[in-house]
C-alpha cells in the first residue's frame, strides 16, 4: 500500500510511486514528521486562538493571581518535544546511512553527466543516453562523475538524489522493486537547458531484462554477423595500448613507471610525503593530471591526457587497470607475472626436488 493510500488519497498523486527498496521506509518518515509538524502547529494555533478569545479586553476573566512559571508544564514542552526530534533524526540518520552503504553484491553503473544529457556506461559495454535500464531485484551501484559542471542525479520513484560534481566521483545505489518507466532529472540548474536535461529509467522484469541484455549486448557488422560488445575492462586495455601506457606501465615496477597490478585499493607515497590511496579519484586524476600529485621514487615524465581523454574513456580505463587485481590480492609467486589479455596470468612453477640431508649454500 503506497503513502497515498495510507493517508486516504491515492486517486490524487501526491506522491511519485515507491519503486526502490527504501522508497517506503522514506515516504513514512516523511509522513511522520509531516504529521508532527501539524500536529504541533495545531496545538499551538488553537492555544493561541483559546488564550486570545478568553483574556481578550474586557473580558471578565479572572486575571487576579498570574502563574509566571509552571514546572510542569515548562519540563513538558521541552523534553518531550525533544524526545520526538532524537527519534527523528536516528531514524533519519539510519535511512541515510543505509542510502549511501553500498551493498557488496551490487553491479557498477557509470553516469556521466553532461551539458545537457546523461550518457550511462554498463560494465558490460551497452551505453545508453538519458535513459537507465535495470531489472527489479538486484542492487546497482552507481558512479557518477560530471563532464562540466555541477549535476545532480533524481529519481523520484526511488527516492534518490546524488549530486554529480566536475573532477570527483560520487555514488548511490538503489534496487528498484516495481517494473516500469520513471522520470529523470537533473536536480541542479546547470545551464540554459537545465529543463531539458531529463530522462527515463526503465525497470524491467528479470526476464525481460535478460532478453534486452541479449539485443542490447550484440551489434550487427558489415557482414551481418552479431558481435558482442566491449566490457568496459576490454574497451579500457584498448585505450590503455593505444595511448601508449604499455610502454612504461608493465607488470614490474620499473624505474620508469611502477606496476599497475593489484594497485586499486593500495596506498601510495607521494614526493612531498603524503599518503594516498589509489582509488577511482586518485586514478582519474593521475591519468588526466600525472604531474600534479608524484609518486615517490619516480619524475614527471608521465604526459597529461586533460582534454585527450573523455570521462568515458578514463572510466573504462579505470575499470581495466582495476581488472588487474587490488590490494587485496597479493602478487603471485612462482614466477614473472605478465598480463595478457587483460589478465594477469602467471608461467607454472617447477615441481619441488625431493629433499635430502645434504644442505647447501645459497
Amino acid at each position: 500500500m503506497g503513502i497515498d493510500k495510507l493517508i486516504g488519497v491515492d486517486k490524487i498523486p501526491f506522491f511519485p510511486p515507491e519503486a526502490s527498496t527504501f522508497a517506503r521506509e522514506i515516504d513514512v518518515l516523511y509522513l511522520v514528521t509531516w504529521a508532527l509538524t501539524i500536529f504541533f502547529l495545531g496545538v499551538v494555533i488553537v492555544m493561541l486562538t483559546v488564550l486570545a478569545v478568553v483574556y481578550r479586553r474586557n473580558s471578565k476573566a479572572d486575571r487576579s493571581h498570574p502563574i509566571h512559571t509552571h514546572h510542569g508544564l515548562e519540563l513538558a514542552w521541552s523534553i518531550i518535544p525533544m524526545i520526538l526530534g532524537l527519534m527523528i533524526f536516528a531514524w533519519g540518520a539510519k535511512l541515510y546511512a543505509d542510502a549511501y552503504k553500498v551493498p557488496d553484491n551490487a553491479e557498477e553503473i557509470f553516469v556521466v553527466g553532461k551539458q545537457w544529457m546523461w550518457h550511462i556506461q554498463h560494465t558490460n559495454g551497452i551505453r545508453e543516453n538519458n535513459t537507465l535500464t535495470v531489472p527489479t531485484g538486484r542492487p546497482f551501484k552507481l558512479t557518477c562523475i560530471s563532464q562540466d559542471v555541477i549535476h545532480s542525479f533524481f529519481i523520484p520513484a526511488f527516492r534518490i538524489k546524488r549530486d554529480v560534481l566536475p573532477g570527483h566521483y560520487t555514488s548511490a545505489w538503489f534496487e528498484a522493486t516495481l517494473p516500469g518507466e520513471y522520470h529523470l532529472f537533473c536536480a541542479e540548474y546547470c545551464g540554459t537547458e537545465h529543463s531539458r536535461m531529463t530522462g527515463t529509467v526503465r525497470v524491467l522484469t528479470p526476464e525481460n531484462y535478460q532478453r534486452w541484455l541479449d539485443l542490447k549486448g550484440t551489434k550487427e557488422t558489415v557482414e551481418a554477423k552479431p558481435v558482442r560488445a566491449k566490457s568496459m575492462e576490454e574497451e579500457g586495455q584498448e585505450i590503455f595500448e593505444s595511448v601508449g601506457c604499455a610502454n612504461c606501465h608493465t607488470a614490474e615496477d620499473t624505474p620508469r613507471a611502477p606496476s599497475l597490478y593489484a594497485l586499486f585499493g593500495k596506498k601510495r607515497q607521494m614526493q612531498n610525503g603524503e599518503i594516498l590511496v589509489a582509488d577511482r579519484d586518485y586514478l582519474r586524476a593521475n591519468i588526466l593530471t600525472p604531474n600534479d600529485k608524484i609518486t615517490a621514487g619516480y619524475e614527471a615524465t608521465m604526459p597529461t591526457y586533460q582534454g585527450n581523454l573523455t570521462e568515458e574513456q578514463v572510466n573504462a580505463l579505470v575499470a581495466y587497470i582495476k581488472s588487474l587485481g587490488t590490494s587485496e590480492e597479493p602478487k603471485p609467486a612462482g614466477g614473472e607475472v605478465k598480463i595478457q589479455n587483460g589478465k594477469v596470468v602467471t608461467p607454472p612453477v617447477a615441481p619441488k626436488a625431493a629433499t635430502s640431508n645434504t644442505q647447501g649454500g645459497n
